[in-house]
């Protein structure tokens, strides 16, 4: 430490400076965190050296790291905070202050009330990030991947990533609307793609992930997105790709603290399938959230203090010190790299303007904002104090006659949105509507079963299992070889283990999800003598590909935005998200409704990404009975989802297939079965599973002349052919609809007119009438029937899903399935 020896503290001051030295630092430009009270800094406050310790902690930039256990993280910390500043490349860091402020107060004159969520106030962060990329080239970085909400999105975009001013300009410019009818997004949530040319020749490649309002949203998919890029590097050049590929989130100071998602993607941190060697979190903090000051957002001193879950330092810095915020941008990414640590740093400035340019702040802070208005610019100011005034106005002259320039191009551009360039991995994979030509054949004859089956049957000398999954071993050997019937979970198995034998990876993560909710994967062997696993699609064949399987934490929104992060940069993989109960998923409506629903409609990109959501009604009460089929139909659009519900294993098996070997990339949600898993009614045959393709709409071959046709999906299907069978009900045909969406309207109308002469139409569904399928068929089939005779058959419209006692569940279903096959009358609908 370079200290002079005469003012050295003794350790009990310099530790008690290293706890609380942050409560009086000096952090608020304007002043608004006055020191916070702390009788054990009021005591050593006299002490010899203490003033070398304010230096070090009470000034512009200070740190909380007593809560971090391990000494020698909080030695590496201490050395680099009481030591002599290295020196800054200030003419960067002023170029840097320039380029934001100017391009603001360009856009605040020429765009007068225009929306930009101007980042004037914090302008700080455009040195942060430069200095990062900096430290990043020295270490031989890769690629660095940024999220961020809407405020200095723009800036970020032109001064950071590297986006040429005249495409920005376009947005404001708004000459093309046509070319973004009902689609598109507003300007300050899109992505963005470039290069940093450091200082010393490397080159750094940067990606700004596109992001909605919904300001954290974004956290858990970019981790994600850095996961598979690592996981990437580490296929392709056969090492450790965690330093080479880094997420950096910005959050604001008010979302930092309020929303929930933050902490989940915190806790991801160190989990053995989400870990991605530490992020580095930025919070650019204004102390004001909309009109909302700190007292009512954040219930201690700084909007970081949810970050102490976890044994990680968080800085503070005074935004108004440029010199000081090169410097902890260095240790942080310095602290991320050395210790594959989490990393949070508070960048504490004001907002020069309302929420957005529309607004007028003073109206609610009038004191606060006349002092804002009165303040100089911050690269004046840091201009003046490190002597490089001229210097500072030739930058801004220049860049503003840039801007000039770039304006006057933009007229000419179209607003249509520039999409980031795909990497060359999506290259073969696209959206848009589903082609004839994009079908393959997903079926596999007994011989292949066979040899795909024995690895994951066969258990090695050597290794102990529990009596439940040798017996499973040995049903499944059993099922292999055609001897008895296959369940979903060997269905799924052997699609697993077929995919990875001809090298597409395979990705499986959710709460419990190794085992199952209802015990029917067991994906992982525990060997029961010493608890080491063993994972039999791990080695299915030589060469295979990656099978991944973890059991997540339990958190909804973060997990599957983390596995829609992983599918977005690993096309060519078969990624999934399993629900303990299908209706858990609503802990993750944001990112199935911003994200799997709408991205490649706002952003043009795409997703394969699969929801594994049990479903059922079967007396478990409310919150374990539906997976909210309805929510998931209510955003299909333009072929934005597939929503599918297999009725036995092999319709399971070839969706599976066919999601990994079509090169059309949708996200597809699965309501998977419960009771079913294990069925009779449910169970395939390798016949089955040879069969060419999903079938979207299961004929009745059983039944010809019809005078009812039943219209099903799901667990109801076996039910009504148990009450057919039980009524003699040859007359009936019963139709299983398996994929919702895209809606097969030709299949089911070629079957509707092989049926016949029917009178009536029934779609029947276990969910209530304001639930389920319902609203969303009906029209549908209102269009395939002769002369409207449709009828439904549901539960009543309820506010919950189901009932909460097993007993009335029987009732009600003994009373749905009545229904369906009572005459009513021809004509009649209900």
């Amino acid at each position: 430490m370079a200290t002079d020896v005469q003012t050295t503290p003794d350790l009990a001051v310099l530790e008690t400076y290293r706890r609380w030295g942050h409560l009086a630092a000096d952090l608020d430009p304007l002043g608004r965190l006055v020191p916070a009270p702390n009788e054990a800094l009021l005591e050593v406050a006299e002490a010899p050296g203490a003033d070398f310790a304010r230096r070090a902690y009470c000034g512009t930039l200070t740190v909380e790291a007593a809560h971090i256990p391990e000494a020698r993280k909080r030695r590496w910390i201490a050395e680099r905070m009481e030591a002599e500043p290295a020196a800054v490349h200030r003419q960067a860091v002023l170029s840097g202050l320039v380029r934001a402020e100017t391009f603001e107060q360009f856009l605040g004159a020429r765009y007068l009330g225009t929306k930009r969520f101007s980042l004037e106030g914090v302008t700080a962060l455009v040195p942060y990030l430069q200095e990062t990329f900096e430290a990043g080239a020295e270490q031989e970085v890769v690629q660095m991947v940024v999220a961020m909400s809407h405020r200095g999105r723009l800036n970020v975009m032109l001064n950071v990533i590297g986006r040429k001013p005249e495409e920005l300009l376009a947005g404001f410019e708004d000459v093309d609307p046509k070319s973004v009818l009902g689609g598109g997004d507003v300007k300050y949530h899109l992505g963005a793609t470039g290069e940093h040319h450091a200082r010393n020749g490397k080159v750094v490649k940067l990606h700004l992930a596109s992001n909605p309002s919904h300001l954290e949203a974004v956290d858990p998919v970019v981790v994600g997105r850095v996961r598979a890029k690592q996981t990437r590097w580490r296929h392709d050049h056969g090492q450790d790709g965690r330093n080479k590929i880094i997420p950096i989130l910005l959050h604001g100071d008010a979302a930092f603290a309020g929303q929930g998602i933050v902490a989940e993607t915190l806790n991801l941190a160190s989990l053995d399938g989400y870990d991605v060697g530490g992020t580095i979190h930025v919070v650019v903090n204004n102390l004001i959230g909309f009109t909302t000051e700190p007292h009512a957002l954040w219930s201690w001193r700084f909007s970081t203090d949810v970050a102490k879950r976890l044994p990680i330092p968080i800085f503070h810095v005074n935004g108004e010190d440029p010199d000081a915020v090169a410097r902890v941008a260095r240790i942080a990414f310095e602290y991320r790299q050395t210790f594959g640590s989490d990393v949070v740093v508070d960048l504490i400035g004001y907002r020069r303007h309302g929420h957005n340019e529309g607004d007028d702040p003073t109206t609610i802070q009038p004191r606060l904002y006349r002092e804002i208005n009165a303040r100089p610019r911050l690269w004046e100011l840091y201009a003046e104090r490190v002597g490089l005034a001229a210097e500072g106005r030739a930058l801004a002259d220049a860049f503003r006659a840039e801007l000039d320039v770039a304006q006057k191009t933009a007229a000419g551009l179209s607003k249509k949105p520039k999409m980031a360039h795909a990497p060359d991995y999506w290259k073969g994979f696209h959206g848009g509507f589903l082609k004839a030509s994009d079908e393959v054949d997903t079926g596999i004859d007994a011989a292949r079963i066979a040899a795909l089956a024995g690895p994951l049957t066969t258990i090695p000398d050597g290794f102990h299992p529990h009596k439940t999954v040798a017996r499973l071993a040995e049903q499944r050997a059993k099922m292999a070889a055609g001897e008895a019937p296959i369940d979903f979970g060997m269905g799924e198995h052997l699609a697993f283990a077929s995919l990875v034998a001809a090298g597409v990876p395979v990705r499986l993560s959710g709460q419990d999800c190794r085992r199952a909710t209802f015990s029917q994967r067991h994906a992982v062997w525990i060997d029961i003598e010493d608890e080491h696993t063993l994972t039999p699609l791990q080695h299915v064949a030589p060469g295979q590909a990656l099978f991944e399987v973890y059991d997540s934490c339990l958190s909804e929104a973060a997990v599957m935005g983390f596995e829609y992060g992983f599918s977005r940069d690993y096309p060519e993989a078969l990624v999934m998200w399993e629900a303990q109960f299908g209706d858990f998923v609503n802990g993750a409506q944001i990112i199935i409704d911003q994200f799997l629903a709408a991205a490649e409609d706002k952003w043009g990109l795409l997703s394969g990404l699969v929801l594994l959501l049990p479903h059922g009604f079967e007396g478990q009460g409310p919150e374990h009975s539906s997976a909210r089929i309805e929510r998931f139909l209510q955003l299909a659009a333009e072929e934005n989802l597939q929503v599918c519900q297999p009725s036995n294993a092999a319709q399971y098996f070839h969706l599976l297939r066919r999601q990994a070997l079509r090169k059309w990339r949708k996200p597809l949600v699965v309501f998977t079965p419960k009771s079913m898993l294990r069925a009779k009614e449910a169970a395939s045959t390798l016949d089955d599973l040879a069969r060419p393709r999903f079938q979207n709409v299961l004929a009745d071959a059983s039944v010809s002349s019809p005078r009812r046709v039943l219209i099903a999906t799901g667990k109801i299907l076996h039910e009504l052919r148990r009450e057919r069978a039980a009524r003699k009900a040859d007359d009936v045909a019963i139709v299983g609809l398996e994929q919702l969406y895209p809606f097969p309207e030709a299949e089911l109308k070629a079957e509707l007119a092989r049926l016949g002469d029917y009178r009536e139409v029934v779609w029947v569904q276990e969910e209530p009438a304001n639930m389920g399928a319902h609203d969303y068929v009906r029209p549908r089939l209102e269009r395939l029937t002769k002369n409207g005779r449709l009828r439904t058959v549901k539960r009543a419209a309820s506010a919950s899903p189901a009932t909460g006692s097993a007993k009335a569940h029987a009732h009600e279903q003994k009373t749905l399935l009545g229904l369906a096959f009572t005459e009513l009358g021809a004509g009649k609908k209900g």
